[in-house]
């Protein structure tokens, strides 16, 4: 639920731009905008950690990390001389869309720009350079994780899923109802090492997340960083335990990560349980799982970082109240949507409909007037028309409403759509509506 990973996967050739792969942009500043090189990692590292703040310009950087992550064409840099003042990588990922499709996405990360070089365009100009590329790769989105809320949105980014967690008072709780997350014949949780962590947890987190739109693959490497099999950027990960839930066949439905903070309170234990990661392609896995977790002895109190908004957790429990929102300062998924009728053709429609959209884009990929037609059965299309626009909007709140979070009447009724014709909003809301609310489980 919490750690990162992107993750990778094969794309099919796209669009062109005239932003080839080996050229480099002056832009007219004398700061260079062009690719990281392979022997270019301790500079390009040292930039990142600078304009992060993480450490002083001193850092050693990990040539083990840089060998297993730069991949040519993926890593940006702004290159003043032959110092780096600005970073940015370009992961590739698989989104999953309403409906269980997965599409390729260019997932963003390490943007950075160092604080002697702000307000001279070398964010815009890396941004460009990027959704180019991702278009001549055939993407179909660019994914981000906003560490502000206002950089992305006019390079056409919407907010598209949201971040927040539970605290679970455990005695209050009262544990999950009767019959909610009791073992079925066969079935049982087990405590794994982590060897059988990263052998199990590959398969089962891409069978999960084709269940829930607005999910990201993960790396192959993923499982091996935070079990500090291989390095992490940032340092090694906390230990932690892992538990399986296995069904009545003895296959793995579901997986539970976490870590406890021991404490004890006039003499009591009063541990906390962090849930790091939870996974299950399924319910009964899922409240099996929550029930493991919440007759842990010791522990007085669970922590979600972050958690489905319509996950069932807190209606399982005898006493609801006692699952309280943590909603964090932050956002999860932003959406930029790169090719509109590939990314609306591959989604599913619970509603039929017609919406004429007058779209704007700031870098062009979705600029013009564009048809928005679903179907009984379910599918859809986006399409270029003539015929006269009933709803203006940009191209980030098209990102923002793609995966059914935000909904065309919210956006409107904050300034951000415009109604052209009376009733249009009600009616694309239903159209983009999704029975369940868009989430991710990773920030990246």
């Amino acid at each position: 639920m919490r750690v990162p990973g992107p993750g990778r996967t094969a794309y099919r050739a796209g669009m062109t731009t005239t932003m080839t792969a080996g050229a480099a942009d002056h832009g007219g500043t004398g700061i260079e905008v062009r690719l990281a090189g392979e022997s270019e990692g301790p500079e390009w590292q040292r930039a990142l950690h600078t304009g992060f703040l993480r450490h002083g310009p001193g850092a050693k950087p990990s040539a083990d990390w840089w060998r297993r992550h730069h991949e040519p064409g993926r890593f940006l840099g702004a290159w003043d001389g032959e110092r780096c003042v600005g970073t940015f990588r370009s992961i590739p990922m698989e989104l999953t869309v309403p409906g269980g499709a997965v599409l390729p996405a260019d997932g963003i990360a390490d943007v950075t720009v160092t604080s002697t070089h702000r307000r001279r365009g070398l964010l815009t100009r890396m941004m460009r350079r990027d959704l180019a590329l991702a278009r001549e790769r055939g993407d179909v989105f660019a994914l981000l994780t906003a560490a502000e809320y206002g950089i992305y949105g006019r390079f056409g980014f919407g907010r598209a899923t949201r971040f927040g967690g539970l605290t679970v008072d455990v005695p209050r709780s009262g544990g999950l109802r009767p019959g909610i997350g009791e073992p079925g014949p066969g079935a049982r949780t087990e405590l794994i090492g982590m060897a059988e962590l990263r052998r199990l947890a590959p398969e089962l987190y891409d069978r999960y997340r084709r269940t829930r739109h607005g999910a990201i693959s993960r790396p192959p490497d993923h499982w091996e960083e935070i079990t500090g099999e291989a390095a992490l950027a940032g340092g090694p990960p906390v230990p932690f335990f892992a538990a399986a839930h296995r069904d009545g066949d003895g296959r793995v439905t579901g997986l539970l990560t976490y870590h406890v903070e021991h404490r004890t309170t006039g003499g009591d234990p009063d541990a906390t349980l962090t849930v790091l990661d939870h996974v299950a392609t399924g319910p009964a896995a899922a409240a099996a799982l929550w029930r493991y977790a919440l007759e842990t002895d010791l522990v007085r109190r669970i922590a979600i970082g972050n958690i489905a908004p319509d996950d069932p957790l807190p209606l399982w429990l005898v006493n609801p109240r006692a699952a309280e929102r943590t909603e964090r300062p932050g956002d999860d998924l932003w959406v930029r949507v790169l090719d509109g009728p590939r990314a609306f053709a591959a989604r599913r429609y619970d509603v039929p409909g017609r919406t004429v959209l007058d779209v704007s884009d700031p870098e062009g990929h979705l600029t013009g007037r564009w048809l928005l037609e679903t179907s009984e059965d379910g599918t859809g299309r986006l399409s270029p028309t003539t015929a006269e626009p009933e709803l203006r909007l940009d191209a980030a709140a098209l990102g923002a409403v793609y995966l059914g979070g935000a909904t065309v009447p919210q956006l409107a009724a904050a300034g951000l759509v415009t109604e052209l014709r009376p009733g249009a909003a009600a009616r694309a809301g239903l159209q983009l509506r999704t029975a369940t609310e868009p989430w991710c489980p990773d920030r990246f």
